[in-house]
Formats: C-alpha cells, sequence, structure tokens
C-alpha cells in the first residue's frame, strides 16, 4: 500500500462534526452504535455510470485516524469555553478499532443509491468520519470516471497522457488527479511526483520553451553524436542540412521556409535523447495554406484558415492529393524529418512528434501521409509508422469529433478538462445515517430524490445469460440473498408501478469486508490491478448503458421486504397534517397530508362517514368532500406509495382544480 497522504487526518474535517460529537458526549450517547451508509445520487457528466475509487485512501485514514497533542491543543483554543475538558481527553483516545467497514471492491462501476460504503461503528467516531470519507471518495471517484470515458471515446489502440498538474486545483488535486486518470485508464503522467508515489508510468516531451531558446544554428554549441552501435562520430548537423535538402526535394518546399533555430533546437534534443527523440513540432508553422482550391481563406469554427481542432480539412488532402500536402510543409515538420533521418543514419530511431495547436484532424493526416512518403521514398518502413500526439485544450467532445473526421492520432495529451472534470466539477456523494442501535432511521424530504433507504442493507448485481449485468439490488440485511435461476422481484424504491420478476444467471454481492477489529481485513490491491478492474467491470455493462449520447438509464432496485420495510417506515415518520377550514387559501387547501385516518371515522369538516383503508392519502378541498376520481386507481392498494404522495403534492399547488382529477382523492 502506498504511503498515507499527510494532509489526510483527523481535524480534514467540517467544524460541525466535531461540535456534534461534543453534544453527543453530552447526551450520553457514548456507547450508541449506528450504520452511516456513503453514496450519491446522481451519475456524473450526464452518463448513467460511474466508477467507485479511494477506498485505499479511506483504509489507511481509518488505520492511523489519531488525534495528536498539537490537534487537541489547537481544538481547546478553537472551540468555545464551555466545552469540558473530559471530552478532549475523550478525543485523544479515539481510534477506529471498533469501526466496521464494508465497501464494494475499488474500480467497480456503481451506481445512484448503492452505497459505496458502509460504515458501522461507535456514533461518535462514525460521525467524526464523515467529511474525511467524502473527501477522499468524492473527487477520486468523478476523475475515475471522467478519465474512463475518455479512455471509451478514444478508444483502445489510441494512448492517453494526463498533462493537467499545472492546471489542477492545487498540489493535491495534482496528485489525486494523476492517480485516479491512470486508474480511469490512462497510459501515464507527466506528474513525475505521481509517478513516484504510485508507480504511473510518466511520459513528456518539450516545450515551445525550449524551441524558441534556439535563434540560429550557431546556439548549438556540439553537434557530435556516436553511433548506437559501432560508436562511431558523426556530425549530427551535417546529416540533418543533408536530409533537410532532400527531404524538401521529395515535399517540394524550400529549406529557406524551414526555421534554423527550430532546426537547433532539434539537433540539441535528439543529440540529448537520440533512442527517445519526440518533438513538438508546431512552434512557428506546421503548414502553409495553399492559394489553390476552393476552400481558401474559408472561416472555421470563428478562425480564419483551418485552425480548429474541430474543422473540416482533411478532405483537403483527400481531395488535392500529395500536391497540396507538399505544398503545405512548412518549418517543424520538415526540420523534425530532417533530424530524424539524421538520428537513423546513427543507428537510432525517432519516436514521434506532437501537435499543440491547429487543426488536429487535419495536422495529423498531414503529417501521416508526410511520413508514408519518406517511409516509401527512402524504403524505411518504420518511418510510416512514427507516434503523432496531438494536446490542446482536448475534452471529450474534440475526441469524438476528432473520429468523425478521420484522424491519424496515436495519442492525446489532455490536461484542463481531465484534471477539473470542467463537464461536473463534484459527484455530490452524501453520508446518512440508516440505523442507531439497531433501530432503522430514514430521511424524508418534498425531494423524493433525497430520501434514503433505510437500514443495514446488501446490495447484489444480478446478471444475465449474456454475461451482462441486469439490475443492482438491495435488499435488508436479514433477507436470503438471491439465487441463480430463482425468480426474484425487483421494485423500483418509491414508485409503486414499477416493478419486475428477474432471473438471473449470476448474482454478485457487491460488499466485502476491508476493516474490522482495528485493522484491515482485505488489502487494496495495486493501482495496476485496480485499473484492470475498472476495464473489466465496464465490459460487463451493455453498450447503450455507455454511449455518450442519450445512454440508457442502469436500474437499481429494492425487495419486495425492503420497498414495503422503506414505506411502512416513511408513514411512521411522515407528520400527520390536519384538515383546512374553507376560509383557507387555496394553496393551503390543496396541501396533501397522510393520515392515519381508519374506515368509519368522521371527516372533522363535515361529519360524513367515509370508507377508506388504514393510512391513506386524502387531499381536502372547499367543504371538505371527498370523492374517488378515475377510478380511484390511485387506491388500488391498502396504501399509496408516500412518494406518489408528494409528488401529487407538487403538482397540486401547479394546478387549477379543474386540473386536479387524476387517480387520486381530489375534492367534490
Amino acid at each position: 500500500m502506498a504511503r498515507q497522504n499527510g494532509i489526510v487526518q483527523p481535524l480534514l474535517t467540517d467544524l460541525y462534526q466535531i461540535t456534534m460529537a461534543y453534544a453527543y458526549w453530552k447526551s450520553g450517547k457514548i456507547n450508541d452504535v449506528a450504520v452511516f451508509d456513503l453514496f450519491f445520487r446522481t451519475n456524473p457528466f450526464q452518463g448513467e455510470f460511474t466508477i467507485f475509487a479511494g477506498l485505499e485512501e479511506c483504509l489507511k485514514f481509518l488505520e492511523n485516524f489519531h488525534y495528536s497533542d498539537s490537534d487537541i491543543d489547537y481544538l481547546v483554543q478553537t472551540l468555545p469555553d464551555n466545552i469540558e475538558p473530559e471530552f478532549f481527553a475523550y478525543l485523544k483516545d479515539l481510534t477506529c478499532k471498533d469501526i466496521k467497514l464494508s465497501a464494494l471492491e475499488e474500480g467497480s462501476v456503481v451506481f445512484p443509491r448503492v452505497p459505496l460504503l458502509r460504515i458501522e461503528g461507535p456514533l461518535i467516531i462514525a460521525q467524526l468520519l464523515e467529511t474525511t470519507l467524502l473527501t477522499l471518495v468524492n473527487f477520486a471517484s468523478l476523475m475515475a470516471t471522467n478519465a474512463a470515458r475518455y479512455r471509451m471515446v478514444a478508444g483502445k489502440n489510441v494512448s492517453l497522457l494526463e498533462f493537467g498538474l499545472r492546471r489542477a486545483q492545487g498540489p493535491d488535486g495534482g496528485l489525486s488527479a494523476s492517480k485516479y486518470a491512470y486508474v480511469g485508464g490512462f497510459d501515464g503522467t507527466s506528474n513525475v511526483l505521481a509517478g513516484k508515489m504510485f508507480d504511473i508510468p510518466v511520459r513528456g516531451t518539450h516545450a515551445h520553451s525550449f524551441v524558441t531558446s534556439f535563434s540560429t544554428l550557431d546556439d548549438l554549441s556540439s553537434a557530435a553524436l556516436r553511433h548506437a552501435e559501432t560508436q562511431k562520430q558523426y556530425n549530427l548537423l551535417e546529416l540533418a542540412t543533408e536530409w533537410r535538402t532532400r527531404v524538401s526535394a521529395i515535399v517540394d518546399v524550400s529549406p529557406e521556409e524551414a526555421s534554423d533555430g527550430e532546426l537547433a533546437a532539434l539537433l540539441s534534443y535528439a543529440i540529448a535523447f537520440p533512442g527517445g527523440f519526440l518533438a513538438l513540432v508546431d512552434t512557428y508553422d506546421v503548414k502553409r495554406y495553399s492559394p489553390q482550391g476552393p476552400q481558401h481563406g474559408r472561416r472555421t469554427n470563428g478562425h480564419t484558415g483551418y485552425n480548429s481542432n474541430c474543422g473540416t480539412n482533411v478532405d483537403r488532402i483527400r481531395a488535392y492529393g500529395y500536391s497540396t500536402v507538399e505544398r503545405t510543409l512548412r518549418s517543424g515538420l520538415l526540420n523534425f524529418c530532417a533530424v530524424a533521418l539524421a538520428l537513423n543514419d546513427c543507428g537510432y530511431r525517432a519516436v514521434g512528434i506532437r501537435i499543440d495547436s491547429g487543426d488536429l484532424a487535419y495536422l495529423s493526416v498531414l503529417a501521416r501521409t508526410t511520413f508514408e512518403r519518406i517511409a516509401e521514398a527512402f524504403k524505411l518502413p518504420w518511418f510510416a509508422k512514427l507516434t503523432i500526439v496531438a494536446s490542446n485544450d482536448i475534452n471529450e467532445e474534440t475526441i469524438l469529433s476528432l473520429n468523425e473526421q478521420g484522424h491519424k492520432i496515436d495519442c492525446f495529451g489532455i490536461g484542463t478538462h481531465l484534471v477539473t472534470c470542467q463537464r461536473q466539477p463534484a459527484l455530490g456523494c452524501v453520508y446518512k445515517l440508516v440505523e442507531i442501535n439497531g433501530q432503522p432511521r430514514i430521511k424524508l424530504s418534498q425531494d423524493v430524490g433525497k430520501v434514503t433507504i433505510p437500514g443495514h442493507k446488501e446490495a447484489y448485481r444480478l446478471f444475465g445469460a449474456d454475461g451482462h449485468a441486469l439490475i443492482d439490488l438491495l435488499q435488508r440485511s436479514s433477507e436470503t440473498a438471491p439465487a441463480v435461476g430463482q425468480k426474484v422481484l425487483c421494485r423500483h424504491p418509491f414508485q409503486e408501478s414499477k416493478r419486475a420478476y428477474v432471473i438471473p444467471s449470476k448474482v454478485e454481492h457487491l460488499y466485502k469486508e476491508y476493516w474490522k477489529d482495528g485493522r484491515i481485513c482485505i488489502s487494496p490491491k495495486p493501482l495496476c490491478e485496480v485499473r484492470e478492474r475498472v476495464q473489466s467491470s465496464l465490459r460487463t455493462l451493455r453498450q447503450d448503458i455507455k454511449r455518450n449520447l442519450n445512454p440508457t438509464p442502469y436500474k437499481v432496485a429494492v425487495s419486495d421486504d425492503l420497498y414495503n420495510f422503506i414505506h411502512d417506515l416513511w408513514l411512521q415518520n411522515a407528520p400527520i397534517g390536519k384538515s383546512t377550514p374553507p376560509s383557507r387559501s387555496k394553496a393551503t387547501r390543496n396541501a396533501v397530508c397522510i393520515s392515519p385516518v381508519l374506515e368509519g371515522e368522521n371527516d372533522n369538516s363535515k361529519g360524513q362517514k367515509i370508507r377508506r383503508s388504514p393510512k391513506v392519502v386524502r387531499e381536502m378541498g372547499a367543504g371538505g368532500r371527498m370523492r374517488r376520481a378515475g377510478g380511484a386507481s390511485a387506491l388500488r392498494r391498502k396504501r399509496q406509495s408516500p412518494a406518489a404522495v408528494l409528488s401529487a403534492g407538487r403538482d397540486a399547488s401547479n394546478e387549477t382544480p379543474s386540473q386536479n382529477n387524476v387517480s387520486r382523492l381530489t375534492t367534490a
């Protein structure tokens, strides 16, 4: 397991966690035992899946949880003076030895409402863990998901490099981004410290500043390079100058169009790294526009000419053939080819080029065509396969557009949009109490999406015969696990009519016990294995769930027992409303309330008898008289879904009385 991040410590929390801890302590809740669920409500990036990451850091946090003397001194100074000294002594002795943490496997594909972590143990310590666990899981899972989405749109045969350290939200944000980009499917990083800490391959070339630091060939202090095998010394400048003339003749471009300062810079870099020569070629000009052709001077995406990642200039090469390519080559590509061929004379093979600006689709096709022509002209097959790396503010949409244009890019270097998760800056994980001292707890809300699923639960993934995941099922821990080949009733947690039987061909229990009795029970896997887990887990999803545009939602269900448990608990905890006199406002008259009125009980407003099942929903109107609308389809069962009640209440507040008459009790 990699070293712990020194920033992650007990004081990396919100103040209210500590003030709640004192209030718990003051109330005598030291021995209360709680269960908390850590989960999220919506998948990020308008997608339908999320990658769970950050578990290893959570375990290291539990392993090292302890308030130091300086922590206690700071809290004594910071908290109000009325805090009893015995509380600080209590904090000083706190550890996670009585905590139990169950979780999904890191790198798994996960979905809303399914708890990623289940924390069980003393209420106070479990509460104190909340903020830190959230910050360790939120960004890690968001980054891994973002990286996995880039991997999917780029395809298996294109390399992805994370170049975002300089744009990340601070040093720790940069390190975390590098780590979880690798987990999500990137092949390497430019972040050297991340490479050291997490054993991630590091990659890099050089910047434009390196090229512009050379003005003329006189800036090249030495051009000597020994042959890779014979050790014979060559003058690389003389070889490159000769090759530049020969290549210039093939592509019909004068050597005078190329920058001598750029040639000096590339020669200097090649001498320093003859076996790893990958050069940035767009410092000055990578192309020159041809005055011929119907598209000359056209504006593309707001830029004069064709300087756009999402331009359409690939067609120019296809339409006009090699003559157009010949006329559009200029300094960077010409100088690179000259140096690469000179290195070949010395027994080395260049790696390739990086393009950091312009129309990436067009320029990649142009460069590939040039490499192929040179390979054919000089009988050097490897030259046609030189690597083309592209950077320049790339995001998912850029890659999709480049794919449509038939780019020839072998590797993308991606920074800002990846590490800052610009499309969605936060995942929104929450940490909710679901059980206290063996008693289930539920959080109610007018927003059904914020209602929690109470109690100690288990999660299962049910698979079909084709090997794809069908549905995630939440059950009460006391229930029997679903079995292969046995029919399972799966229900939407809040919508009564949404239910289906599933006969699984495979059942996977999602939770494993990672921390218990003060120690790690299952050692975290190396990062490379977590990375493989991400891809294998994604392969269990159908393609329509993973697609970029309008993906199909993946279903998360609850068992019939858990469904009834949720709604019984909901009704028990929901406040009981009262009937409204006719003089009240229309908005108040149309208020929805949950009432335990029994059969034969008098209606308060009119004193008339009404017959209905226990715990029905009623909506009071003018005069208070009630009838069933539309055959009373809302009351087919003994009770109506509380989620439907809330939805009905919101609808009622926005409707006129004539509209408010669909499948529920309404005013007469």
